[in-house]
């Protein structure tokens, strides 16, 4: 059993990090031969030995050993018992009626679910009392990140002041294509590994067939991984910003932490990942000595009962749970209705996505000198006042002024502004955008639901979001002057609004669909009860003191929690 250790306790504040939001999810059902042969607990600690009783055990039913040799596609020695093969459905029956087999499940295909939020969340590295300092920014903890790999090249993963690799660390980089363990590696990056057997199982074709690039080794092609990784664990880089917006100093929530790279996704049609590859990923880090291990990978909704254990990442977490390992998994982004949060087994930490108290106010200048306030990301030259043009519909066609079916007149857009009203949550200002951008327009006004997220527009062109209300306003306006007209203001950033954080539009939402008695995701438990984070860590952190406390004392030696 691997003993606990207080750098699992960082999870308190990845818990906080996976809050601002990410998450890759859905899972694609695949008709396969590819079967999961789970055994439960290993029975002993020698791995050849382990992995010669799954030979044995599959050329009971295939034949022969060297039959089973060439269908065996990952053998789970470390962690926990069982493997992968490629069988028929007879043979698959066969293995789940062995004795010592807990269950055999399908190699199902999952896929994939800031500079402000750290120092918003009170983690600031300018002030010496928070949970930042007193975990020494993660210094000696290992995140292990399962995703689509990592850019290594990126300044997040600089190792700059960093000490030497953990001694305990049993892990390994592995060089592939366009990735060399010995240069791309380093104090950073100390373990970098890509699973691909479960996948090409399931894909049936050459890795790059499609039009989307991929690498057949640890580097990332899809760049969430990239994200991931550096947001859990990237180091300080500073003067950091999207177009002059939002700057500041971009680092990860244990900016000293270290990160091994466990690369199970796959940069096809989205980002595809499979339990047999999950699953190899899980044992290897449980191996490797990893302390936190965050998953940004899901399931779809309906899910499977945890008790039906089809659930890949359920399992292998449950291993990593039992030898002192947190495990933290993102809730989804299926919201805002309710049921939606996936990753619900009680052992692992489900979170959700948060919104922060920065805010991008554009200004909107009408012809009557009012001014209303929008929120964009528009960082391009002001543009002076000029007509605003608003669709309207006629005869029993409603939809001209929607922004997701604009019918536009170029004679009486060229050179304006347009408002158009939508009801649909994202990318619609993107789309509208480049249909007023193609019929000459110069900027776009947006009215929607308030939503957390925010769209750039291409080329700095103008698009600014507002809510129904101000949305009807300018409508009123053009509608009541003969000659309407506007002018857009660039984008500017402001933080320290005086407002409390809300789980983001988007993020799944709960209770759990498979047990509703258990709180999913923990966020939102912080919310329902109206804890502030600071009370939430306090008692969190009381629980960690204590647990380190009783697991350590008679070992003679204490070790700090976050």
């Amino acid at each position: 059993m691997r003993n606990q250790m207080s750098p699992s306790m960082f999870v308190l504040v990845y818990l906080i990090l996976v809050l601002n939001g990410q998450s890759i999810t859905t899972i694609a059902k695949a008709r396969s031969n590819v079967r999961i042969v789970y055994l439960g607990e290993k029975p002993r600690d020698d791995p050849k030995l382990i992995q010669d009783s799954h030979h044995d055990m599959l050329a009971t039913v295939v034949g022969s050993k060297e039959i089973a040799s060439g269908l065996m596609v990952y053998s789970y020695k470390h962690g926990f018992s069982g493997f992968a093969a490629k069988l028929t459905e007879s043979q698959a029956q066969q293995l789940a009626e062995l004795p010592g087999v807990v269950h055999v499940i399908p190699n199902s295909l999952h896929k994939l679910q800031t500079t402000r939020s750290w120092d918003f969340l009170g983690l600031s590295p300018q002030s010496p009392n928070n949970i930042l300092h007193n975990s020494k920014m993660g210094d000696g903890v290992i995140i292990g990140v399962f995703d689509t790999g990592i850019w290594p090249e990126s300044k997040s993963f600089g190792d700059d002041g960093l000490g030497p690799v953990p001694s305990r660390w049993k892990g390994i980089c592995i060089s592939g294509d366009k990735f060399n363990a010995t240069t791309n590696c380093n104090k950073k990056i100390i373990g970098a590994r890509s699973y691909i057997d479960g996948f090409l199982a399931e894909y049936g074709q050459p890795l790059n067939s499609s039009r989307d690039r991929e690498y057949l080794s640890p580097r990332d092609a899809n760049g969430h991984g990239t994200h991931t990784a550096s947001t859990a664990g990237g180091s300080f880089v500073g003067n950091v910003s999207f177009r002059g917006l939002a700057t500041g100093t971009v680092r990860g929530g244990a900016p000293r932490a270290r990160l091994a790279i466990y690369k199970v996704c796959w940069n096809i049609l989205g980002g595809q990942c499979a339990a047999a590859d999950m699953l190899k990923a899980f044992d290897d880090a449980i191996h490797d000595g990893v302390d936190v291990l965050s998953l940004s990978i899901g399931s779809s909704i309906p899910l499977f009962s945890d008790v039906d254990e089809r659930d890949g990442i359920a399992t292998g977490s449950f291993h990593a749970v039992a030898r002192g390992i947190a495990v933290v998994c993102g809730a989804a982004n299926d919201g805002p209705s309710a049921y939606t949060v996936h990753n619900t087994a009680p052992w692992i930490l489900s979170v959700a996505a948060s919104t922060t108290d920065r805010a991008f106010p554009t200004p909107i200048t009408l012809g009557n000198n009012k001014t209303l306030l929008g929120q964009a990301l528009f960082t391009g030259k002001e543009i002076d006042f000029t007509g605003l043009v608003y669709p309207e519909s006629t005869g029993l066609d409603s939809t001209a002024g929607s922004c997701e079916a604009l019918k536009l007149d170029k004679t009486s857009v060229a050179g304006n502004v347009v408002l158009c009203f939508t009801s649909m949550a994202r990318q619609i200002s993107f789309i509208a955008s480049t249909v007023v951008q193609e019929a000459g327009g110069v900027g776009l006004i947006v009215a929607k639901h308030p939503r957390d997220i925010l769209t750039s527009c291409v080329a700095d062109f103008p698009c600014i979001e507002v809510d129904y209300e101000i949305g009807t306003q300018i409508l009123f306006y053009i509608r009541s002057t003969g000659n309407p007209l506007v002018k857009l203001s660039p984008t500017k950033t402001i933080v320290g609004m005086p407002v409390s954080p809300k789980v983001a539009y988007f993020s799944s939402r709960g209770p759990s669909s498979i047990a509703p008695a258990i709180l999913k995701p923990e966020h939102e438990i912080r919310e329902f009860w109206n804890f502030s984070y600071q009370a939430l860590l306090d008692s969190i952190m009381g629980l960690c003191l204590l647990l380190v406390w009783e697991r350590r004392m008679e070992q003679g030696y204490f070790l700090q929690c976050m």
